[in-house]
């Protein structure tokens, strides 16, 4: 019986902060993996995805290896025979990441691995799942102090905790009208991160740049637009632009 394993990994931007995860569905729990980097790219964690996923499992262990990278499947399926057939190089040159390729190409000779493609933000929970993993990498990465290791978190629940739908925190209660404003001018200025999909991300980040602004402040200034024009002038705008040529 393989034991199936999701693993995926990603930058915002790319290149940038990266993380990776890894959800295992092992028989006696599910374990979960993840980590990243200050400096890297998409691709390169997408590799590394795989690589601590297949560096769990001893030599021999039957694996169904789940990704939503075609680069990663796609690498060790079609392309790394005919690579390693020229001493790791294409028609243009070196491949590239061949440390990371090299790696996975060793893990992956000495496990019996089924690769299987995913389509990812699908509702698939165990590719869900690992995208989560791999954004918390990305903000241990963040979080670690310059030029040092952000180091892999490790997570094993238990089989009968991991077969549980995790609950959801209650919603906090919404203020509105007057209660609202008082709330906000009371409290101190902060910040909260909010998720958003790799692929938006960086499009948020071209974005920002021709507008002369960081990420933030053209994502902060976006939100301030889509209040100040209210639900219904939001939702002409909206459709207004899906209709227009962008530049």
């Amino acid at each position: 019986m393989r034991t199936i394993v999701y693993a995926d990994g990603g930058c915002d931007p790319n290149p940038g902060p990266g993380g990776w995860g890894v959800v295992i569905q092992a028989e006696t729990g599910t374990i979960e993996r993840c980590g990243g980097e200050r400096s890297t790219t998409n691709n390169r964690m997408e590799l590394t995805a795989a690589i601590s996923a297949l560096s769990h499992f001893p030599e021999g262990a039957a694996i169904e290896m789940r990704c939503d990278s075609q680069y990663v499947i796609k690498s060790v399926t079609e392309w790394m025979k005919g690579w390693k057939a020229k001493g790791w190089r294409t028609s243009t040159g070196p491949v590239k990441n061949v440390d990371l390729m090299q790696t996975l190409d060793t893990l992956a000779a000495r496990r019996d691995v089924r690769w299987t493609w995913v389509r990812g933000h699908t509702g698939e929970a165990g590719n869900e799942r690992a995208d989560r993993l791999a954004a918390q990498g990305r903000r241990q990465a963040l979080a670690a102090p310059a030029g040092s290791a952000a180091g892999t978190t490790t997570t094993t629940l238990p089989a009968s905790a991991s077969a549980a739908p995790i609950p959801s925190p209650p919603a906090p209660a919404r203020l509105t009208g007057t209660a609202a404003l008082a709330a906000a001018m009371a409290a101190p200025p902060r910040t909260t991160p909010i998720p958003v999909d790799l692929a938006l991300g960086l499009d948020v980040s071209r974005a920002a740049k021709a507008a002369g602004l960081t990420a933030p402040a053209f994502v902060e200034e976006a939100i301030r637009v889509a209040l100040h024009l209210g639900p219904e002038a939001f939702a002409r705008a909206r459709e207004a632009a899906k209709g227009a040529k962008l530049p």
